[in-house]
């Protein structure tokens, strides 16, 4: 179980990396060439004297650059090209070992062994839509509507807002289509009640296991959303400068729109640089109550410890 604690840095894939289009333009041709050579080896992971060769660049130097760029090093974005493509094959209905060795990896022992960190399960569980997967849910109203929490056996993995309890359904079996999803017994009690008091504004009183899959990039912007005080927005640009990625403003805002687990990880408390609360998942109304309820949450909070 991955813990969100006051900054969930870590989620199952933390190994993950960022592709370029995540961290923004990619600023020179050295590191676009560098990206390319990546993308088109063949034969698993390129060493970083061959990224380096390939582009005219001194290993050291191609390290600094390429990291200053796109926030990630060479191997770390080799290693997650590498992770896309076995994915995409597995999607494709490639048998498991067929994929495993078209994408690069030359054993399976060492995929299977970081499988969790990499899929979030074993590869042929992925590959099957996770077929073996035990996704229990539960939907709670709320002011907001109905609160949907689902969570595997470590943590939880979606949370979602929605008028109808179909509608939620419908959005958690699209990214587990043959996972066995199953109504919770009581389980998921704990975890819901935390997250209902945190839709309310009150401070996080549990921290809460996750269960999610994220690149490197959405890790940094998923960790600065939690950083944030209650009560309180940013800008999209601002997270983006706070992660030392100025012209990243777009890639924040897809790792905010691609956040599974709302509330947990409070992407509502992003918001465009000319204030507009647009871009929410699940509605800017939504968006804009949760910020009230936050405020409001806060403020009480302040009163009391004024209190003497």
């Amino acid at each position: 179980m991955i813990p969100d604690a006051a900054a969930p840095a870590a989620v199952t894939d933390a190994p993950a990396t960022a592709a370029p289009a995540a961290s923004g333009a990619l600023p020179d041709r050295h590191i676009e060439r560098a990206c390319r050579f990546i993308d088109g080896f063949d034969d698993g992971v390129p060493t970083l004297r061959q990224i380096a060769d390939h582009v005219g660049l001194s290993p050291a130097w191609l390290q600094k650059r390429f990291t200053r760029a796109l926030g990630v090093s060479p191997k770390q974005y080799a290693d997650q090209r590498r992770r896309e493509r076995l994915k995409a094959l597995l999607r494709e209905g490639d048998d498991v070992t067929g994929a495993l060795y078209e994408a690069g990896y030359g054993s399976s022992s060492r995929l299977y062994e970081s499988s969790d960190a990499t899929l979030g399960m074993t590869p042929a569980t992925y590959r099957r839509g996770g077929a073996g997967a035990r996704i229990a849910w539960t939907a709670v109203p709320c002011a907001l509507g109905l609160l949907l929490v689902a969570a595997t056996e470590r943590g939880i993995c979606f949370v979602a807002f929605d008028d109808g309890e179909a509608d939620l359904l419908t959005e958690l079996r699209a990214e587990f289509p043959h996972a066995e999803i199953v109504p919770d017994i009581g389980i998921l009690e704990a975890w819901t009640a935390e997250v209902l008091r945190r839709v309310e504004g009150r401070p996080p009183r549990e921290t809460l296991p996750l269960d999610v899959r994220a690149t490197a990039f959405q890790q940094r912007v998923w960790r600065a959303l939690t950083e944030i005080p209650q009560g309180e927005t940013r800008t999209y640009s601002a997270i983006a400068r706070s992660l030392g990625k100025p012209a990243a403003q777009r890639a924040v805002g897809r790792a905010c729109a691609t956040n599974p687990v709302s509330i947990v990880i409070p992407c509502h408390r992003a918001k465009r640089s000319d204030g507009g609360l647009a871009g929410y998942r699940w509605g800017v109304a939504r968006k804009e109550a949760l910020i009230a309820a936050e405020k409001a949450g806060a403020e009480k909070a302040a009163r009391a410890d004024r209190a003497p």
